[in-house]
């Protein structure tokens, strides 16, 4: 995993391991089939690549098609700007924004680990796909 800024997008990327074992931990294949996680942008979005190699970015909440934009990964072999304060930690909105919670950095906003990042998403994802369906 390679972690660290890029522009003004804090970006966690996977490798091919990881990727496979992201989008099963994300169930991405329930929620967005033909595509796989090969990493995060900004705390707020997956990047995703499909079957044909290209790459796309959608929120993590809700992981739907009509939010997938063409995303351009950094150039190969770039080195991006490490930053300890963010090192395994990903920023996590208790109310996500698709829900009405408050999108500023605040009492809204906590740090979670991956694992808990996981677990989150697929909550409210399910909840969003749960509550679209009624």
């Amino acid at each position: 995993m390679k972690q660290g800024w890029y522009g003004d997008d804090y970006l966690i990327l996977f490798n091919e391991p990881e990727a496979s074992l992201a989008s099963d931990s994300y169930g991405i294949s329930q929620v967005l089939p033909g595509f796989k996680v090969i990493g995060l942008r900004g705390w707020d979005d997956f990047i995703l690549q499909d079957s044909e190699g290209a790459t796309y970015s959608v929120p993590t909440v809700p992981a739907i098609p009509t939010h997938l934009s063409p995303y351009a990964l950094p150039p190969a072999g770039l080195t991006l700007a490490s930053d300890d304060r963010f090192q395994n930690k990903i920023k996590w909105y208790v109310k996500p924004v698709v829900f009405g919670g408050d999108p500023q950095l605040g009492a809204n906003v906590v740090w979670v680990s991956h694992d808990e990042h996981t677990q989150l998403v697929k909550y409210w994802n399910d909840l969003y796909r749960s509550v679209k369906n009624q």
